[in-house]
């Protein structure tokens, strides 16, 4: 069991570090299954998020030293289920936490690649200025 929980890590690892590698790999699989490219688009989107969210505590920490990017990225994951719950209430008089989480997934991908491209600029920026 470790060793398999083991696997799982080191491609978590590997796949957070290229999290479009994922993005791809999904949207294939998906879409040779179904053959819809809308619901293959969404599903990696989906999936791609989660190694987003990795791969951007881990640059956050190896270019600014600090652990605290990925408490912050999972906060506002909180506050914006959060409103989108209220939101929902309010409007519909229930909360569809398939819908919350489908829109947080599709919305934190959107923010998290750019976040993603800002701090690889930056980390490479880094990096040629401290050579």
């Amino acid at each position: 069991m470790g060793s398999l929980l083991n696997w799982l890590y080191q491609l978590y690892i590997l796949l957070a570090l290229v999290p479009f590698v994922a993005f791809f790999i999904t949207w294939f699989i998906v879409f040779g299954v179904s053959r819809d490219k809308r619901r293959a688009t969404h599903l990696s989107m989906d999936m791609t998020t989660l190694f987003l969210i990795g791969s951007v505590a881990y640059m956050g920490r190896s270019i600014f030293g600090s652990g605290m990017l990925l408490w912050t990225v999972l906060l506002l994951f909180l506050v914006a289920a959060g409103l989108l719950g209220n939101m929902q209430n309010r409007l519909r008089g229930r909360i569809d936490l398939i819908k919350i989480a489908r829109t947080l997934s599709r919305l934190g991908f959107l923010v998290l690649t750019a976040c993603y491209v800002l701090l690889m600029l930056i980390g490479i920026g880094k990096n040629l200025l401290i050579q």
